[in-house]
């Protein structure tokens, strides 16, 4: 019995040598070129992911900063007309109304005298008097000197819409140092929501199922300030509970953008995200980070589809090698068990048979 196990049959060797050598380089080329394509692929995709939380961040900056410039200049203007005086003539709020209408983000447009009657024009179908009355009176109470005050965005609960308070003190005064005004604006943060939005209309789970990166907003307590789905913004949910978030809060402005991958679970697997963040200065006080996100192995499917395909190429190539291999190995075997059969015979004393072996090679000459 061990005998029968000992005598491996010629035919199996030469199918073995021809898998062996035939299949396993291909599989290990296909299989180390997909790893470095991962590499690859997955370096190429941190640095798209840095540059465009990069570029948005400063999308953010520029469009606060044409607002804050807007503020400014006005405050600028009233210092050298001699103060807000001039706003108690007939027409100017017909005026600041015209402000608003000229431009649709601007929420609400407000002049506060120290002393003296403030005037405001909104837009009322987006915020209540009430509410332009709170805004307003937060951040004047944080005006300082010379500074410019911006709040983080917040959200106008009667038109649902996030939106920023600007305010820039008007000086004067004897010496020029003192605060005799406030210009003060509400500005619509829905061009910052259409930043982060995807050109489809896709809900975060389809948008990192796709492969497609998740960008968000979130301000220095990591709430989300503005998301793709803006219900996500308008509830002001922490965000804290991812790590590239968190990331974010612990570097600040330290760091101009950087690569973050973390590990969330989700439907109870632990699922390998890629994540990136960059800040985008309101002014010194108002850090807002911008977040983005994307599922590791969708944006990779690429690599998984090349896998998938290294394997049936193998598989294919092993079944080319056997069929193929079936046929020349038995040409090359054959003459050698009939030589082996033929030995047989003359162990056993049977010397009449002769023995034919048809084959062009040197196998034939032993026949």
């Amino acid at each position: 019995m061990f005998e029968r196990f000992k005598r491996v049959r010629l035919l199996y060797l030469v199918l073995g040598t021809l898998l062996v050598v035939g299949l396993l380089p291909l599989a290990l080329a296909g299989w180390l070129l997909s790893v470095r394509s991962a590499d690859e692929l997955r370096s190429i995709e941190g640095r798209y992911q840095a540059q465009l939380v990069q570029d948005k961040a400063r999308q953010i900056e520029l469009y606060g900063q044409r607002y804050r410039d807007v503020v400014s200049g006005l405050a600028r203007a009233f210092e050298l007309a001699g103060g807000v005086d001039v706003m108690g003539s007939s027409g100017s709020n017909a005026r600041l109304r015209n402000v608003l209408q000229n431009d649709p983000n601007l929420i609400a447009l407000t002049i506060v005298p120290v002393q003296g009657e403030a005037h405001k024009a909104f837009q009322p179908d987006v915020i209540r008097r009430e509410e332009v009355e709170e805004k307003v009176g937060d951040v004047l109470a944080r005006i300082n000197g010379r500074s410019i005050v911006v709040s983080r965005p917040q959200i106008i609960r009667s038109g649902q819409e996030m939106a920023l308070t600007i305010a820039a003190p008007v000086m004067g005064g004897e010496d020029g140092e003192q605060v005799v005004a406030a210009v003060v604006a509400i500005v619509s943060f829905h061009e910052v929501f259409k930043a982060v939005q995807q050109p489809a209309a896709k809900s975060e789970r389809e948008l990192l199922d796709a492969g497609l990166p998740v960008i968000f907003v979130v301000d220095k307590d990591g709430r989300a300030v503005a998301h793709p789905d803006e219900q996500v913004a308008f509830s002001e949910r922490p965000m804290t509970d991812l790590k590239v978030v968190k990331d974010w809060q612990e570097t600040g402005a330290q760091v101009q953008s950087a690569l973050a991958p973390f590990t969330i679970e989700r439907d109870g697997q632990q699922v390998e995200m890629l994540g990136s963040y960059a800040t985008a200065e309101l002014d010194s006080q108002t850090p807002l980070g911008v977040i983005a996100i994307q599922d590791e192995r969708a944006a990779l499917s690429s690599v998984a589809d090349m896998r998938r395909q290294t394997l049936m190429i193998s598989l294919l190539a092993a079944a080319s090698a056997l069929l193929m291999g079936f046929v020349l190995a038995r040409r090359l075997t054959d003459p050698v068990r009939d030589l082996a059969r033929g030995a047989h015979s003359i162990a056993g004393g049977e010397f009449s048979q002769r023995i034919t072996v048809s084959a062009c090679t040197e196998l034939g000459e032993l026949g």
